[in-house]
């Protein structure tokens, strides 16, 4: 699992760390620790975990954060499956989109990279967001989780996520920045929390002050056909 740390430490190409377990509102990250425990269960022994693993009915309380990635490109993917939240946060349907549609343009390409070594090397990648404030628009904090996953093939072509916003809600779409990110190697020697350097730094960032909760629908997923 991730560690918990308040302070910044620093990684190998001397950017910081931060992780914490809850948002500053004081809402839980559990969605997130969820779908991290649920996939180091399917590991097992080692290895990735093949999309097929998945039983969407033993993350069915966390449904309406989840999505489902498909590898397109070197640096891209697209959603095949999005919940609610996510719906919600982009104000339109995801299924078919590009996942870099959740960021804002300057961070597509970090986003970009991100993707990357999720797939290639394979690791597990912990990002924290924040959507600008605008004019009349609040803040809004982000913590997202991308896990990779096996086709039945064994290529490293998918990945299981979860995006949890937290903050006064406002009108779609919400685009995201990328705060800082912390990745981990999928390795049977790696150190749990020990960090991957990546292209280029991410800045660090405060977390936004937020003072209530995103709510939604009952959650379900959307299946590309």
């Amino acid at each position: 699992m991730m560690r918990q740390t308040s302070q910044g430490q620093p990684g190998r190409n001397g950017d910081k760390i931060v992780v914490l377990d809850r948002f500053r509102s004081g809402r839980s990250l559990s969605p997130l620790r969820q779908a991290e425990a649920y996939w180091l269960a399917l590991c097992g022994a080692g290895g990735v975990p093949r999309r097929s693993q998945v039983d969407p009915r033993a993350l069915d309380n966390i449904l309406t954060y989840s999505f489902i990635l498909e590898r397109v490109a070197r640096r891209a993917a697209r959603f095949r499956l999005a919940g609610d939240h996510l719906t919600d946060l982009a104000g339109m349907e995801l299924r078919g989109t590009l996942f870099t549609a959740l960021f804002t343009e300057g961070a597509r390409a970090q986003a970009g990279a991100i993707l990357q070594r999720v797939f290639a090397a394979p690791a597990v990648a912990e990002l924290r967001l924040n959507a600008p404030a605008g004019a009349g628009s609040p803040e809004i904090e982000g913590r997202m989780l991308l896990l990779p996953l096996a086709t039945e093939h064994g290529e490293i072509a998918r990945a299981l996520g979860v995006l949890v916003a937290d903050g006064i809600p406002r009108t779609p779409p919400i685009r995201f920045d990328i705060a800082n990110r912390l990745l981990r190697p999928v390795t049977s020697g790696a150190t749990p929390g020990a960090p991957l350097p990546l292209p280029a730094p991410c800045p660090v960032e405060e977390f936004a002050e937020v003072r209530s909760e995103i709510g939604g629908r009952p959650p379900h997923l959307r299946l590309v056909t």
